[in-house]
């Protein structure tokens, strides 16, 4: 039996890789905890809180209703209702529920944040968010409801009112009462007091999960785009002239970079490659010869998502906040998700980019008039109609991606009688860039099911070693083409390799680096 992997929260220090890790590991793998430290400045917090209550002076979020009504008064012997009924108010998400991984990582940004200290939690409520993660107790999250300020209220609401025992969560692969769950784990439900309701639902924890687990998923997309394209053009016998490295020192964007010493690391050492070298061929289309060009812009999409991401990771977005030093409370707007909408809108178009050109590339190894391969790469074209609806395919999942690329953050809904009147709609660009990605996942997937069935026609020739292993690793689970069969069973299989990384890895063993 391995050893459980134990991961300290300070809410400094959290990476996108960590969310992603905790987010999508088996149960009963990883344990959090929170760092003594930590939980001493939240009890500081906590007193705080108390003392504002005693004072009896209105201090928002702690003795005030909410939004439009932050201006009423609440006596303390109702400010425990006052929680419990803004929690039960809010869960007004619709639609399908969030999976289980990214319910996960809401849940370790939701405690990272109150981790921090500035918030006034109870620190017992904190620790039960992180025994729901330790013991995969998962809250019923629907993914539409959230504007993406005052915060991801909505569904923020949904994993509070599982808290208190009220909701529902799946435990154990069944759909039970989250105080089944609770008592099932030998915890006891969260008894709210004052500012614990708000604390739980008042900011970016939604749509910054989203966009932590989408940057990671789209890492991946970039490195395989790279492969992908590399073996088209091997398997089309295109000119490897244009990735000349001397060219995008010319133009020294790092994506651009990062994806030309990718294409030659790739190609080294391919004998198809080094067999067309004194043909003459000068120029291929530009989804081939444009690889660096398009794939590196892409690139810098990712690198900026990366950067906001990572700081909103570890920033505190509820509100009020509470300063201990300057003996302050103050509010604010750090829930606005602004920065995150922005940054996910922004990565979608990259994503949806490395699908046009990954479509135009497919549709060369159909055309025979380019690629001197067979019709749809199937022997005896006409009786077979090979891979021509597999390209239908692409192009229907690309031009999906254009419409679902409409900028999210451009919108704005004023809501609550018109005090909070800009929203991010932060989750709305989360929940789009997430059906783009996977999108991008099936498009890649239709071109590596036909560069390897493209390979297949250039031999006793082989590709590089890093190629060849890519290519080995999909005939594992794909048979070549002989003759027409189901090829939607190919096309998720080849995806299913994508989604864990099989397809990086075969071809990383044979390299120095792929970035």
């Amino acid at each position: 039996m391995s050893a459980v992997e134990k991961i300290t929260f300070n809410g400094q220090s959290l990476t996108i890789e960590q969310v992603h890790h905790i987010a999508f590991s088996k149960p009963g793998k990883v344990e959090i905890n929170i760092c003594d430290k930590a939980l001493e400045r939240m009890k500081e917090s906590r007193a705080y809180v108390h003392n504002i209550v005693e004072k009896g002076e209105p201090v928002y979020g702690i003795n005030t209703g909410f939004g439009a009504l932050s201006s009423m008064h609440i006596k303390k012997e109702d400010l425990a209702t006052l929680q419990v009924n803004l929690i039960r108010s809010h869960c007004t998400g619709t639609g399908k529920p969030f999976s289980r991984e990214i319910t996960r990582a809401i849940m370790i940004l939701r405690a990272n944040c109150l981790i921090s200290g500035y918030s006034g939690v109870q620190p017992e409520i904190v620790q039960l968010i992180i025994d729901f993660i330790n013991h995969d107790v998962i809250p019923v999250v629907p993914e539409k409801g959230s504007v993406g300020a005052s915060g991801d209220l909505a569904p923020l609401s949904h994993i509070a009112l599982a808290l208190i025992g009220e909701g529902e969560v799946i435990y154990e692969g069944k759909l039970v009462n989250s105080k089944f769950a609770i008592d099932q784990i030998k915890k006891s439900p969260a008894v709210l007091g004052p500012k614990d309701g708000l604390a739980l639902i008042n900011g970016t924890a939604v749509m910054a999960a989203i966009g932590a687990c989408a940057v990671v998923e789209a890492t991946n997309i970039m490195k395989i785009a790279d492969i992908s394209a590399a073996l088209t053009l091997d398997g089309v016998r295109g000119t490897t002239k244009a990735y000349y490295q001397g060219i995008s020192q010319l133009k020294p964007h790092p994506g651009q970079i990062d994806s030309c010493n990718n294409l030659n690391n790739l190609l080294a050492d391919s004998e198809i490659k080094d067999s067309h070298d004194d043909c003459g061929k000068v120029q291929d289309p530009y989804s081939l010869r444009c690889v660096p060009q398009v794939h590196g812009a892409c690139r810098q999409t990712l690198k900026h998502a990366r950067e906001v991401i990572s700081i909103e990771l570890n920033s505190v977005t509820d509100n009020p906040l509470i300063f201990l030093e300057e003996d302050k409370v103050v509010s604010g707007g750090n829930f606005h998700g602004e920065a995150l909408s922005l940054v996910m809108d922004y990565l979608s178009m990259g994503v949806a980019e490395i699908c046009n050109i990954c479509e135009r590339r497919i549709e060369k190894m159909m055309n025979p008039s380019f690629s001197d391969l067979p019709a749809f790469l199937t022997k005896n074209s006409g009786l077979n109609s090979g891979l021509m609806i597999a390209h239908v395919t692409a192009a229907a999942l690309t031009s999906e991606n254009k419409y679902l690329c409409h900028p999210a953050s451009v919108d704005s809904v004023p809501t609550s009688t018109d005090k909070e009147d800009h929203v991010s709609m932060g989750v709305t660009a989360g929940r789009k860039l997430l059906e783009v990605i996977d999108n991008a996942k099936t498009v890649l997937g239709i071109e590596l099911l036909c560069n390897t069935q493209a390979l297949d026609f250039q031999r006793p020739l082989k590709s590089s070693p890093a190629l060849e292993a890519v290519h080995s690793l999909v005939r594992k689970h794909v048979l070549p083409i002989e003759e027409d069969r189901i090829f939607y069973k190919d096309m998720d299989n080849i995806k299913k390799l994508i989604s864990s990384n099989e397809i990086v890895n075969a071809a990383a063993e044979h390299l120095k680096e792929i970035n």
